[in-house]
């Protein structure tokens, strides 16, 4: 290779990072949530206080679905699941045999599992977003343009381009963060994952819009 062919590709090679950087936090998470389809992995959940000291620990399974589409059940300590069906969510204790149903509306897909299963464009319109890496982590922050949301800040941290951790604090400074584990991207997902099928003698409650 030639002196002037080698300090060309050096020169291609440097304005790389450049053009990554050069999109916004918002065009980027956007870009690498596009290609996502469906979203299936372990989780780990822990409730933090304002000063970090540690309220509740869970732990389950989740299946995501775009769009709206999504399962969140938790096994450990206490049972419960949150199912969209992409119209409806659908909360389900069954200690207490009680579920509580609602529209898919603008407020519930604030909450950051719906709001991982819905459209990219939304990021750009409901939230300011920013970006930082630190070796191969990317992360994420989300905040809100509206006051009327369930979070004043989320974030999102990807390894290598697949989402491991999330972490929403509310105005009280109260954090709940989630670690994601066997993390399986694209794969199929049946259609009965998105619906629940109550015992009978449940207690439904249905929530006007």
């Amino acid at each position: 290779m030639t002196v002037t062919k080698t300090l060309a590709t050096l020169a291609l090679l440097a304005l790389a990072p450049l053009t990554a950087l050069a999109e916004t936090g918002a065009e980027r998470l956007a870009r690498m949530l596009a290609p996502v389809e469906t979203y299936v992995a372990d989780f780990d959940q822990q409730i933090l206080d304002g000063s970090g000291q540690r309220l509740q620990q869970a732990s389950g399974r989740m299946w995501l679905s775009r769009p709206g589409r999504f399962r969140w059940e938790v096994d450990a300590p206490y049972r419960q699941l949150v199912v969209s069906d992409g119209d409806e969510v659908t909360l389900y204790d069954p200690d207490l045999e009680q579920a509580t149903v609602q529209a898919l509306d603008d407020r519930v897909t604030h909450t950051p599992a719906l709001l991982l299963s819905g459209s990219t464009d939304q990021l750009t319109e409901s939230y300011e977003v920013s970006r930082t890496q630190q070796g191969t982590a990317e992360t994420f922050t989300l905040r809100p343009r509206s006051a009327d949301t369930l979070f004043e800040e989320l974030k999102l941290t990807f390894y290598g381009e697949r989402l491991g951790f999330l972490q929403m604090t509310d105005s009280t400074g109260q954090r709940t963060a989630i670690e994601f584990d066997g993390v399986e991207q694209n794969v199929a997902v049946a259609e009965s994952r998105f619906s629940v099928d109550l015992p009978a003698g449940t207690d439904v409650i249905r929530q006007a819009p």
